[in-house]
């Protein structure tokens, strides 16, 4: 069996500036499987470089390494990671213990990129710290653990997934003489079980307790020296088998779902400012539906209480035509033979047109609509106080109004004692005789309404001898598409062309709705710029994770994490505090619209479960949109730069 690591002609460049400086040059060594060699060194000598090159935690910039007969240069970054997740354990000076994890999970933490089930590694976790001396101390975090204890959990560590190899960087270089002694009789346990180990130490005492002693100057080997001579070697430890498959897999995702739940929960306070603008975001665009549905709805039902058979007949060819006030071929009689239709219930004229009206020294601006008698039944009106106008007046051009509840709070402090009462329309008196109100729910307009008799509005007030609009109710039995083509054919007749368009409440309703989701499509972009804005904000505070966080990077990737776990913890994390937001923000719009309804906001809002599914899956979306650049740019970090950096 050949030697376990072969290095030949190692050199190690670093760019100094324009320079390059070479830390090792040339090095060749073997070592073979169960020994145990001490590298030692002065600051500066290369000793580490060439430690972090042995765990596969750098390259080196020429030269050939073997391991086990294996090219460790020719490996990919994923058979990088394998091979130290297999056959290598770190022993680091500062422990590089994971602060947010008791000592049992730290001790885990290999097993888990290995993909070992959840009952195994914690087995085998729980037996590593009986063995050290740990087992009163298990659910303890490192800040509770004495130095000592927390180097004894990181060798605990290295032996997770076997420790074929165990690398130890100063492992006494923090520890009192007594918890140093203890932990290299502890090294020569495990190499006297099989463990090949490494120690990397400037302490020539430390290094006497190896059977091999490397001294090392200024990046090349000045001695090899054998403090002992060696026994047959032990047998070479194995190890442990991976979990492969998709079982595997699921474990891993799962326990990334864990880890980013654990970091969350150690950093409340900032996850939560971090989710504030996804929470704002989420909650305005599920506001901004619930209104826009609940405000269309309304209007509907307004519409629906107008009933679904009334068409209004307006001159011109639609909605804006200039042209339609040129237009006088609408007349009062169009309505008399419309009424007199077989599918029309009544028809109703309409003049409409606006005056000051005074009244004992009240003034205000008013509406004045000059009507027929079936306009009251057409536009879904009863009569309050008094009585609406009948025939008789139309007939005989009579002075009298009706007021809407509006125009009768305006001028009279009781509907009821508008009656009899005489108001100054322009310069023409009218009689009020009545006080109706609209059936139809919702607010009314704001502006006051008086009705009048359409034949005293135009022989006294406008003059004009055409009118405005004219209002069909069809019969309940009646077909309203049939209807519909009755008036335009009987209009277009009577006027010899067809200068009117035909609008019914399904046509308001349409325009309505379409007017409805325009202006909710339009607030809802601007909500969802707001999410956008959450989104950069999350990849902003996780790329500084990141930056905080890149020691404990190194050390996952030291024990073997692949570049995709690092990418699924922190694109993980990402996605669970869009997500948590989305719902915060979800209960938020909910509790807002709760609090509306107590308060008597005169507001409707109509949530529906789609929109909140799609609130929450577009948050979702948001992590992982801008959790992805953090998180590749956690997974590119290299181990040995993440290791160093304070």
């Amino acid at each position: 069996m050949g030697p376990l690591i072969q290095l030949k002609g190692i050199r190690r460049d670093f760019p100094s500036g324009d320079e390059t400086l070479t830390v090792l040059h040339g090095i060749d060594l073997t070592i073979e499987a169960g020994e145990m060699v001490a590298i030692i060194g002065t600051s500066g000598s290369g000793k580490s470089t060439l430690m972090n090159i042995l765990g596969c935690l750098d390259r080196p910039s020429a030269g050939t390494y073997l391991y086990a007969g294996q090219d460790v240069g020719a490996l990919s970054e994923e058979g990088r990671a394998r091979l130290r997740r297999r056959h290598f354990g770190f022993i680091f000076q500062r422990y590089q213990l994971l602060p947010d994890l008791d000592a049992l999970a730290n001790v885990e933490v290999p097993a888990i990129y290995a993909g070992h089930p959840a009952a195994e590694r914690r087995s085998r976790a729980a037996m590593l710290l009986q063995r050290l001396g740990l087992g009163q101390r298990m659910d303890h975090r490192p800040r509770a653990l004495s130095g000592g204890q927390q180097q004894r959990v990181s060798v605990a560590r290295a032996l997770m997934n076997g420790g074929e190899v165990i690398l130890a960087d100063e492992p006494t270089g923090a520890l009192d003489s007594r918890s140093g002694a203890e932990l290299l009789e502890l090294l020569q346990e495990l190499n006297a079980e099989g463990h090949t180990v490494v120690i990397v130490t400037h302490d020539r005492e430390v290094a006497a307790r190896a059977g091999r002693v490397i001294e090392m100057r200024d990046g090349r080997i000045i001695s090899d020296r054998r403090n002992r001579a060696t026994a047959s070697a032990p047998q070479r430890t194995s190890a442990t088998e991976e979990g492969t498959g998709l079982a595997a897999r699921v474990g891993r995702l799962a326990e990334a779902f864990i880890m980013a739940v654990r970091a969350l929960n150690a950093h409340r306070l900032r996850s939560f400012l971090t989710m504030l603008g996804i929470i704002i975001g989420i909650a305005s665009v599920v506001s901004v539906v619930a209104l826009g549905t609940g405000s269309k709805e309304r209007v509907l039902e307004n519409i629906s209480s107008l009933g679904t058979n009334t068409i209004t007949v307006r001159p011109g060819s639609g909605f804006g035509d200039r042209r339609a006030r040129a237009i006088d071929t609408l007349v009062a009689a169009d309505a008399d033979a419309l009424s007199a239709e077989p599918w029309a219930a009544s028809a109703s004229p309409e003049i409409q047109t606006s005056a000051n009206v005074t009244w004992r020294g009240t003034s205000a601006s008013v509406s004045v609509r000059g009507v027929g008698v079936e306009y009251f039944d057409v536009g879904g009106f009863t009569v309050q106080e008094g009585q609406a106008f009948g025939r008789d007046a139309l007939a005989r051009r009579r002075q009298v109004a009706v007021l809407d509840t509006e125009a009768a709070s305006a001028f009279f402090p009781d509907p009821a004692s508008a009656i009899g009462q005489v108001l100054m329309v322009g310069r023409v008196p009218l009689e009020v005789i009545g006080v109706a109100t609209q059936t139809s729910a919702g607010p009314g307009p704001t502006t006051p309404r008086i009705f009048v008799p359409y034949t005293t509005v135009a022989m006294r007030i406008t003059g004009q001898t055409v009118v405005d609009s004219i209002s069909v109710r069809v019969r309940d039995e009646a077909d309203m598409a049939e209807a519909e083509a009755g008036i335009e054919a009987l209009l277009t007749e009577r006027h010899g062309k067809k200068d009117f368009f035909l609008m019914n409440s399904d046509t308001i309703r349409s325009s309505i709705t379409s007017t409805t989701q325009t202006l909710t499509m339009l607030i809802s972009s601007i909500a969802v710029i707001s999410l956008i804005v959450g989104g950069i904000g999350v990849m902003n505070i996780m790329l500084v994770s990141v930056t905080e966080r890149t020691r404990e990077i190194g050390v996952r990737m030291a024990v073997g994490a692949r570049r995709s776990d690092i990418v699924a913890q922190f694109l993980t994390e990402a996605v669970l505090v869009c997500l948590l937001g989305g719902l915060l923000g979800v209960a938020l719009a909910l509790g807002g619209g709760a609090l509306s309804g107590q308060l008597g906001a005169d507001l409707r809002l109509v949530y529906s479960a789609p929109t909140i599914v799609l609130a929450c899956l577009s948050s979702t979306a948001i992590g992982i949109v801008f959790g992805f650049l953090p998180a590749r740019s956690a997974a590119r970090l290299d181990p040995v730069d993440a290791l160093s950096r304070e």
